[in-house]
């Protein structure tokens, strides 16, 4: 996908395999377009073999599966949930609309999650839940994280919108909270344009989730032939995707390996490039710790501050190139003021949002676009 002239390096391009637009005639065709059609039980069944969870849904959006998650564990007014500042609003939305405190923390400065070290001294006798979000699809440190909320009798619900074929020591991200959350979103390495999954750890949970997706109603059971006629039976809405959407993303879960193979090597080349870079002090590279397999869901550079980041994103958009920076931390953000609390020290959150960019990172991305990516970049601090 080579860009000339007027046109540019997308940043982004959903994936696009070929099969989508037939897998989505054929939901028309048999007149099933709506929530839990057959494509939808494909894609769940997908997850459940491919991470080992017990069971998986697809909802309508991440945020719609954070939200559950919320509501499955009984938030309430007053209740503190801690997460990092360094994340999308969805993360905090889906616990203030329980009416819980958020009480941020600080990150790593290596991968940009929440630091685990800081997790222990936010805990007050109102905390209920652990919320890591694993960025860029690289995993939070989870062995220490699960302790704490083991020791504190704490609730995790992970936030893997960017970490589907991400792995921490073996275990699939999104399996080894109570609740993992996948996004996808067009912006997501597997695309239903608006999308996302609800992990469910505790098989005891399953039919309550499954009653509030389907409006507080008991359908599920109903279409596995295992009560003659369904009723509204508790709370619920109507977290479920349609099944055209379910059948966009049927195609790329089929190729998932491929998908994340060619998002590998992509990631690789730029890895490698910039490395002469990152040892003359010009930027730096990913990290990427040793129990942890990441999926490639971005690549980024971190320059040296906010000043130059932003004349690199420009260099770049002169060159037919778009690159944009991330999350502006939360707890800067009127609402995170309004609904939540910093605690300890701000000391790399907004630090490293100031200085990370991230670079064009999609299927297909083609080696001569790459190559021009890494050769502007080069450029720029060098030439």
């Amino acid at each position: 996908m080579s860009k000339t002239g007027n046109f540019m390096i997308p940043f982004n391009v959903p994936p696009f395999l070929g099969p989508e637009t037939d897998y989505i005639s054929e939901a028309i065709k048999n007149h099933k377009i709506c929530g839990d059609g057959p494509f939808t039980a494909k894609c769940n069944k997908w997850i459940e073999d491919k991470t080992g969870t017990p069971k998986a849904l697809l909802t309508t959006s991440c945020t719609h599966a954070l939200e559950m998650s919320a509501l499955l564990l009984g938030i309430q007014p007053g209740d503190e949930v801690i997460m990092p500042s360094y994340t999308f609003c969805s993360t905090a939305d889906a616990f203030v609309l329980r009416g819980a405190k958020l009480v941020f923390v600080d990150i790593r400065p290596d991968t940009l999650n929440i630091d685990e070290t800081k997790i222990e001294d936010a805990i007050t006798e109102k905390t209920k839940v652990i919320v890591p979000v694993h960025y860029a699809g690289v995993s939070c440190e989870m062995d220490t994280i699960m302790e704490i909320a083991e020791k504190y009798d704490l609730k995790v619900v992970e936030d893997a919108a960017q970490g589907v074929m991400s792995e921490y020591k073996g275990k699939a991200l999104g399996t080894i909270g109570d609740f993992g959350c996948y996004s996808f979103h067009e912006t997501k390495n597997y695309s239903m344009g608006e999308g996302g999954a609800l992990l469910i750890k505790d098989p005891a949970k399953i039919e309550e989730a499954e009653i509030l997706r389907e409006k507080g109603t008991n359908r599920s059971v109903f279409l596995r032939g295992q009560i003659d006629k369904y009723t509204w039976v508790d709370q619920g809405s109507s977290y479920l995707p349609s099944d055209l959407n379910a059948a966009y993303l049927w195609a790329q879960l089929q190729e998932a390996e491929k998908i994340n193979n060619d998002r590998l090597a992509s990631w690789n080349k730029y890895y490698n490039a910039f490395e002469e870079l990152e040892n003359e002090g010009f930027v730096q590279r990913p990290v990427i710790p040793a129990e942890c397999k990441h999926n490639a869901h971005m690549f980024y550079l971190k320059a040296k501050d906010l000043d130059e980041r932003t004349e690199l994103i420009s260099f770049l958009k002169e060159n037919g190139i778009l690159a944009v920076f991330h999350y502006i931390p939360l707890h800067n953000a009127p609402a995170g003021q309004k609904f939540g609390v910093f605690h300890g020290e701000d000391e790399y959150t907004t630090r490293e949002s100031d200085r990370l960019l991230r670079l064009p990172m999609y299927y297909g991305l083609s080696d001569s676009d790459i190559n021009k990516v890494i050769d502007t970049v080069i450029k720029f601090y060098k030439g």
